[in-house]
């Protein structure tokens, strides 16, 4: 446990940069799987759900979310499986 102030700050920090991470993680992981979902399904707006998709994968790694890349790979496989379908 952190017993100095600057130690206690740090702390705090951390845990609302986790909380942050995490959220955007989650969505970044949602809107992927709709993406999936959309695209194996051939549904009619899987183009627009693999925009999204990369929207927030492109975001996710300005906010240091997520690493190039693991972002570029994300990419690369929703396309892959786009062009597959």
């Amino acid at each position: 446990m952190a017993n100095h102030p600057s130690a206690e700050k740090a702390n705090r920090q951390s845990l609302k940069r986790r909380a942050r991470n995490k959220a955007a993680m989650s969505a970044l992981r949602t809107a992927v799987k709709k993406a999936r979902t959309a695209i194996d399904g051939k549904a009619a707006n899987a183009a627009e759900l693999r925009k999204a998709a990369i929207s927030k994968i492109d975001r996710a790694v300005s906010r240091g979310v997520l690493k190039r890349g693991t972002a570029s790979r994300y990419v690369s496989r929703l396309a892959t499986r786009d062009a597959a379908a």
